[in-house]
């Protein structure tokens, strides 16, 4: 099967716009499986609850069934970043579509830079998402998650063949980590980076795009350029994550010994 990120400039506070770009990028993604940056469907720089709460989506939200009905037709995998509202709270959230009707959606846990001022820490965890009809298996992990290795882990550990990371990344740092997330798990990781800048009028990001897709031995499968929108694919083979062995004797999971970690 093929995987693919899509690398784009969300219109900031604009959920329609984005939401209709997410559907085309969607059809035109040569993929079962297609991921969207952090926060697509919003953009990103929000300073204050205040400015955020209007713009945030229930589950219920029209913009979220518009994506899972193009999910249908196309018979494809969406993972879209997104601000979810569950009463008075805010996360910085991500939906699995699976076409056949099923969603699983994950709440960033670990809240980088202003974000904290903005969003409520997400409780959801880290859990594995079954697409039976693909047999693969889906763990996700939104951007600043990546800098906890135990997030990775607990995924794989958790049966994750591959790991989706919708980004808004502003670092370069990231880029060495990423293999090694892949390699040290033997899973594949994709990173769905978005592009372009925004600004609270004192200070401004810059997203540094780069959006890529990891091989299970930590190697590029496919990559897209600092500063243009785009997709990138690349073909997967998720049995070959579940044998952790990489010679005869060692298996990374197996040669493992909890009981020495301290964490």
């Amino acid at each position: 099967m093929n995987i693919a990120v899509v690398q784009m400039n969300p219109v900031f506070g604009d959920v329609a716009a984005n939401c209709d770009r997410i559907c085309a990028l969607l059809q035109r993604a040569d993929a079962e499986v297609v991921i969207f940056p952090e926060l697509a469907l919003s953009g990103y720089f929000f300073t204050s609850r205040e400015q955020l709460a209007p713009i945030a989506l229930d589950r219920e939200s029209p913009a979220l069934a518009a994506i899972e009905s193009v999910c249908r037709q196309c018979n494809k995998v969406a993972i879209v970043g997104f601000p979810e509202r569950n009463g008075a709270r805010l996360y910085n959230a991500a939906v699995t579509f699976d076409p056949r009707g099923e969603r699983h959606y994950y709440r960033k846990t670990h809240l980088f830079y202003r974000e904290r001022f903005v969003f409520d820490e997400g409780d959801t965890g880290f859990g594995v998402s079954e697409i039976g009809w693909l047999d693969l298996r889906i763990g996700t992990m939104i951007c600043y998650d990546w800098r906890f290795p135990e997030a990775a882990r607990t995924l794989a550990l958790g049966g994750a063949d591959l790991i989706a990371c919708p980004s808004n990344l502003v670092t370069h740092v990231w880029r060495m980590a990423m293999p090694v997330r892949a390699l040290e798990n033997k899973v594949y990781v994709a990173v769905a980076n978005r592009i372009g800048s925004e600004s609270d009028g004192s200070e401004t990001l810059t997203f540094n795009g780069r959006s890529a897709i990891y091989g299970y031995n930590g190697t590029v499968l496919a990559e897209l350029p600092a500063d243009t929108e785009g997709i990138a694919c690349a073909p997967i083979e998720p049995a070959k994550t579940r044998n952790k062995s990489f010679n005869p004797i060692n298996d990374i999971f197996a040669d493992r010994r909890p009981w020495a970690y301290r964490l």
